[in-house]
């Protein structure tokens, strides 16, 4: 069967992988070099992500099985992941939840504030909005301090504006039973993320490389037209397939597609995304993997110190904020942190964040819903209009890997 796969991120790259050795498979990209938001850049001899800190791993046996046989384990070393917070004049750690004994050495009040909040939550499990998730899980305390500000600058609107859907699963949400003992004795972030895999090259292009290995990719191809020809697609007016695989983000989608209906338009038109920008920095040592900005006095809402995911660790930070910031407004708030010494260089992303507003839910079902009914499939991240990390991408593209053989 002849297979097309749109997009050459770690979704598109997976899927084509476990497709190719049955299948004639073609994947087209739209840009000079694949991985997607995962892809990396070298300057001055140090290698950083342009999007966000891509790292890897998983509670799902099949996708950590995949990605060893791609690239061996042994190519990998394993990372603790160290996350802090900064509360203006000091740091604590992540996650804040468990960390109210570190608050209570710099500020005695607070801790009893947030600790009374805390166990005064009432959680019914019904929520208008994700600021409302955040006051019934944590108590208003918490809330007003980290999670509605911190959110706030990530999606770049307010969490009243928000589905709360999005943060199933990502955040350890302790039951107060484990917040209390969190007081008597330090606890530790044991989600599958509190340790995390990086390839000993010291570049997660290894990784995406290994990926491509092997696949007839074509890049700087991007996808301007697709069409139902009888029992075949045509893409492009160039290439043919029996089937269509696509990573394209959603709100882009629909309008490649001939005769795609008014109202799947305009669902596409009402799904929101962020960028990011992004600054690569020389910094000051630390221990920590990321630090975590949620102080409206900074533009940034994380330092990924990209530094720390290389064996051996080494002195490199990445800013990032939500939106096209310019280099000059970027630099000029890194400057006031002594810690960031040197800018090395500079990235906007276009898509990066998916944003679960009020409109995310019926226009993705809406979207979706027309895509299985013309036999078009969407995975990925933007495919699905999902906060998903590299490894549920992976799990994704096993899973319809496994659908399309089932179905043959």
């Amino acid at each position: 069967m002849k297979i097309l796969i749109l997009g050459a991120g770690v979704t598109g790259l997976s899927i084509g992988k476990l497709l190719h050795e049955e299948h004639d498979v073609t994947i087209l990209e739209k840009d000079s070099q694949i991985g997607g938001i995962a892809k990396t850049k070298q300057v001055e001899n140090v290698t950083y992500h342009t999007v966000g800190g891509h790292c890897f791993n998983s509670k799902y046996l099949d996708v950590l099985s995949f990605v060893f046989n791609v690239l061996d384990k042994d190519q990998w070393h394993k990372i603790t992941r160290k996350s802090t917070i900064n509360l203006g004049p000091y740091n604590i750690d992540y996650p804040i939840e468990y960390s109210v004994r570190q608050i209570y050495d710099h500020d005695p009040d607070l801790a009893f504030e947030i600790t009374r909040d805390f166990l005064s939550a009432r959680d019914d499990n019904r929520y208008l909005n994700l600021e409302e998730w955040f006051r019934k899980k944590f108590g208003n305390k918490l809330s007003d301090l980290y999670f509605i500000p911190y959110n706030t600058k990530i999606w770049g609107r307010s969490p009243m504006q928000m589905s709360s859907q999005w943060v199933q699963d990502k955040l350890p949400v302790p039951n107060k039973k484990v917040f209390f003992e969190s007081l008597m004795e330090r606890r530790v972030d044991t989600m599958p993320h509190a340790q995390f895999y990086y390839p000993n090259s010291n570049d997660q292009q290894t990784f995406i490389d290994a990926l491509s290995c092997g696949l007839n990719i074509i890049c700087n191809k991007s996808v301007r037209e697709i069409k139902r020809c009888g029992d075949k697609w045509l893409v492009n007016a160039q290439y043919e397939s029996d089937l269509v695989i696509s990573t394209i983000p959603l709100n882009v989608l629909p309008f490649c597609l001939v005769d795609a209906p008014q109202f799947v338009l305009d669902c596409a038109r009402k799904l929101k995304y962020n960028k990011v920008s992004n600054v690569l920095w020389e910094s000051c040592p630390t221990k920590d993997t990321w630090t975590y900005q949620p102080s409206n006095d900074s533009i940034f809402h994380r330092y990924i110190h990209i530094g720390n995911y290389y064996l051996p660790n080494r002195n490199y930070t990445i800013t990032e904020c939500v939106g096209a910031r310019s280099y000059e407004e970027m630099v000029e708030q890194g400057a006031r942190d002594p810690f960031l010494i040197r800018p090395l260089d500079y990235h906007v992303s276009d898509h990066a964040y998916v944003v679960f507003d009020e409109n995310r839910d019926k226009a993705v079902d809406t979207i979706l819903g027309y895509l299985r009914s013309v036999g078009l499939i969407s995975i990925g991240r933007f495919g699905q209009w999902e906060y998903f990390n590299m490894d549920v991408c992976i799990k994704q593209s096993i899973n319809t890997y496994h659908k399309i053989k089932n179905q043959l």
